[in-house]
């Protein structure tokens, strides 16, 4: 479960978040909307403790975030896949060594990254791709590779932020429906984005921020900000 507790959240005296009060529980697929500078890439930073709030709790879990330190910090992180706009490949990398990365990282055993790597890129339809670099991928691609990263650590969560934003129309469907089957598979979703036809396309919940604050949070939500 995720919860936040009345969290404010301010930068340089400018409050990014005010008290921001909501829960999201286990398999959830829930889009946080609002548009640029409403709070949602903060959410994601108190998430995953690159932030901290200055008023209320954020809690994961088991762990309270707000009071985890920089030790700590990664295990959190081993439960939390997140998936951004840009991609953050790794340029000297394919996209097996790619994938791969966060388990080294974690520290796994090499029978173990290589048993897991191929199952990864099979449910993201990029095992034919294991060898290519980033450079020669589409944007599509690319962001498929986020997605398997993301996912190799098998997460019990997957924070989108703006995933389609660099992408086309068809690409930007296909990742949401690969979003969707990880959802089925049991992955809770939390898809930051202020696309209008792609929130009310999914009829799931949709929290709605602006000027840092929930205006609105319904079970099948649409985007209604003009």
């Amino acid at each position: 479960m995720i919860a936040f507790q009345n969290v404010t959240k301010a930068y340089n005296g400018t409050a990014a978040l005010e008290d921001v009060t909501f829960k999201i529980m286990p398999q959830e697929f829930v889009s946080v909307v609002g548009r640029s500078g409403a709070g949602k890439s903060t959410i994601i930073k108190l998430l995953i403790g690159e932030e901290r709030p200055n008023k209320g709790r954020v809690i994961f879990g088991s762990y309270e975030v707000n009071r985890l330190n920089h030790k700590e910090l990664p295990y959190l992180r081993r439960h939390i896949g997140v998936v951004f706009q840009d991609f953050r490949l790794l340029p000297m990398k394919n996209v097996y060594e790619n994938t791969a990365f966060a388990l080294e990282v974690a520290g796994r055993q090499q029978i173990e990254i290589e048993e897991l790597v191929p199952e990864i890129l099979d449910m993201v339809g990029l095992r034919d791709k294991a060898k290519n670099f980033p450079h020669e991928l589409s944007g599509g691609e690319k962001q498929r590779v986020a997605i398997a990263r993301a996912m190799i650590n098998r997460p019990e969560v997957i924070v989108a932020d703006e995933p389609t934003g660099n992408l086309d129309p068809i690409n930007t469907w296909e990742i949401i429906k690969l979003l969707h089957k990880i959802n089925e598979l049991g992955t809770t979703i939390v898809l930051a984005t202020h696309a209008k036809d792609i929130v009310n396309h999914i009829g799931k919940r949709v929290i709605t921020l602006e000027n840092g604050r929930v205006i609105r949070d319904e079970e099948k939500g649409k985007y209604l900000l003009v």
